[in-house]
């Protein structure tokens, strides 16, 4: 059973989760806004270069090389690439993501020590972004057996309200629907043992676990669930430690890091 535990540094909380343990890593709490990567880094570790995107809902999975030849190229060297997640390509690089509801979801090798870290919403869960990224630690050698991951405080399933078109479009990607289906699709899902699925009161609505959707296109890949870890924490109903869009509507994140 992987642990879940709240870390201090200057007397502000952060977490870990023991299936990442040889690698510094922390998901971060609102208490450290507006603290930037940048910022953030030395709490991990004192001489790691951070990474970062620009965030877009996507699937596009970058590595520092590619983040520094993009900058070289660009007309505006300062602005971040769009992308929502990253994977390491050598030692000692702290890559970071920043979340409100999504899923901040931080992957480790054991055998190379690469790591990675991804934006998961609702719309970069339907574009497989996890899958992607783990196509690109592949390219670099890891074996799925040796992947660890952890996905960090995001909306839990029991709150997280959405259209049954997003539902479905989501759930396609794990259950062999047509999400143009609609209430078909969306019972084929429902039926599903642990579904991500779970009803909700109003008509053309669902309740969506991303979290649960992404831990299932892991399975499906061949990861066994004791690679998994998710946190037991909402970021909609655990508003001392969190902020969450959907709860207050204002654009304040909070950031998930880990060093290779």
């Amino acid at each position: 059973m992987h642990t879940w535990h709240w870390q201090i540094w200057n007397d502000l909380p952060y977490l870990t989760c023991s299936i990442l343990a040889p690698w510094q890593h922390g998901f971060f709490s609102r208490h450290y806004a507006p603290r930037s990567p940048a910022a953030l880094t030395p709490v991990l570790h004192p001489t790691a270069l951070p990474y970062r995107i620009k965030q877009v809902h996507g699937n596009v999975v970058l590595t520092p090389a590619e983040i520094q030849a993009i900058a070289t190229q660009s007309p505006a060297p300062d602005e971040y690439p769009p992308a929502d997640g990253l994977v390491t390509d050598g030692t000692t690089q702290a890559i970071w993501v920043c979340s409100a509801d999504c899923t901040p979801v931080l992957l480790a090798d054991v055998e190379t020590g690469q790591v990675a870290a991804i934006h998961a919403g609702w719309r970069g869960t339907a574009l497989k972004i996890v899958p992607q990224a783990i196509a690109r630690m592949e390219q670099q050698g890891t074996k799925m057996q040796n992947l660890r991951v952890a996905m960090g405080p995001a909306i839990a399933g029991a709150v997280y309200q959405v259209s049954t078109t997003v539902a479905a479009e989501v759930g396609a990607t794990i259950a062999a629907i047509d999400p143009q289906d609609g209430p078909q699709a969306i019972a084929v899902l429902q039926s599903l043992p642990d579904s991500p699925i779970l009803p909700d009161p109003e008509p053309g609505r669902a309740r969506l676990d991303v979290r649960r959707v992404n831990a299932l296109q892991l399975e499906q890949l061949g990861l066994s669930p004791e690679q998994i870890a998710i946190a037991p924490h909402c970021t909609y109903q655990e508003a001392a430690n969190f902020f969450s869009y959907r709860r207050t509507k204002q654009k304040q994140v909070q950031w998930s890091g880990i060093v290779s």
